[in-house]
Parts: structure tokens; sequence; C-alpha cells
């Protein structure tokens, strides 16, 4: 398909599910973290902070079967396990550092349009 035949607003659209992926806090937080390097599980459990075992687990899952994350298993006692970026995943990281510059560049902006609407009088 050519991308004239998506149509994002549709909600049947299979480029909804894309947007639903790369949209995730987590996913776009894992995809920063994995950068240009492989980490084991644990590593990026302490770079991706905040993020719970479980929805760690639950997003490299899902990226993977996306093919945007490569999952490799070492055969040691005990096993180790570490996680890389596909060519798929590294063509999202180029994206997902732009939006961190944008946020970074307009956090203060959109705090103080959050304080001043949230002071303003609600009919």
């Amino acid at each position: 398909m050519n991308d004239s035949s998506y149509d994002v607003l549709n909600p049947k659209c299979p480029t909804q599910q894309v947007l639903d992926r790369v949209a995730s806090k987590w996913t776009m937080l894992v995809i920063l973290a994995l950068g240009d390097e492989r980490l084991h599980y644990a590593q990026l459990q302490r770079r991706v902070r905040g993020v719970t075992k479980k929805m760690l687990t639950q997003t490299l899952r899902a990226l993977e079967r996306d093919g945007l994350v490569r999952r490799l298993v070492h055969r040691t006692v005990p096993p180790q396990t570490e996680y890389e970026l596909t060519s798929l995943g590294h063509s999202l990281a180029a994206v997902v550092a732009v939006v961190r510059t944008w946020a970074y560049r307009n956090v203060d902006d959109i705090s103080e349009a959050r304080s001043v609407f949230d002071r303003a009088p609600r009919p």
C-alpha cells in the first residue's frame, strides 16, 4: 500500500495501531534508553526510572513483536538477556529524539499555559 491508501483518522486504519504503540510513554522511553547500545534487562530498568517490571516486560514484548527491538538470550548460567534496537527501531529513535528535543524546548511554555488555564474561572 502507498501512503494515500491510509487514513490515520479512520479508526479501522492499521496506522492507528502503529501510533498507539509509538505514542506510548514507555515505548518512547525504552527507545531512548536503548539508543545505540545493547542493554541487559536490569540495566534498562534502571535507566527507565519509574517503570515497573511488568510494564517494562510488556513494552519490550510489544516492541519485539513490532520489529523495533531485538531480544538476545545468552546461554549462560543464569541466562542473560539483552535488548537492542533493530534498524526499524533506530529509525523510530530518530523521530523520538525530535519529540524529546521539542519537549525540552517547550516544557516551560506548557507549564505556564497549564497554570494560566488552571487559574481561569470556569463557567
